[in-house]
């Protein structure tokens, strides 16, 4: 190996010059205020989002209770109609869980469309239509629950309706 490669460089003194960058002698190492109002922000950002997503879900959920057991009333109220009494035509009101949800049933009877001209026997069945409308909270357009079905009535034969 050649002499010139294995030469350092010395000042007068005999000391190896250490050189250092002139413009970090006085900055000092971590984040400027800048950077860390920027995370500071996207974290203020991204807790928004989390926290919006958890309050919708939060609701649907709510929701989805309300209506699944306004379903079970719907269901129960309608067992019962036209078991422990003869059917009635006409309009019935009332509430479950004390006033949160009401409901309303209409009893009306009904003919088949496809044979409406046709003559009803004295001795027949008689169908019934049942419009059931249960309604809770404000009873919003998705706070009501509208089912309908048909009960068959045994016939009168005392000649009034049942």
């Amino acid at each position: 190996m050649s002499a010139s490669r294995n030469r350092t460089c010395r000042d007068a003194g005999g000391r190896t010059p250490v050189r250092r960058n002139a413009s970090l002698r006085g900055r000092q190492g971590g984040y400027s205020l800048i950077e860390v109002i920027v995370a500071f922000a996207l974290l203020a950002l991204a807790l928004t989002l989390l926290l919006g997503t958890l309050s919708g879900a939060s609701r649907q959920v709510r929701w989805s209770g309300d209506a699944g057991r306004a379903a079970l009333h719907a269901q129960s109220l309608l067992d019962t109609v036209g078991v422990g009494a003869p059917l009635q035509p006409g309009q019935r009101t009332g509430e479950f869980d004390d006033g949160r949800y009401r409901w309303t049933l209409q009893v009306s009877p009904w003919t088949d469309p496809l044979v409406a001209g046709a003559p009803d026997a004295p001795a027949a069945q008689q169908l019934y239509e049942l419009a059931l409308a249960v309604q809770w909270d404000d009873g919003g357009p998705r706070e009501r629950l509208q089912l309908r079905s048909l009960r068959l009535a045994p016939p009168d034969l005392s000649g009034g309706v049942l």
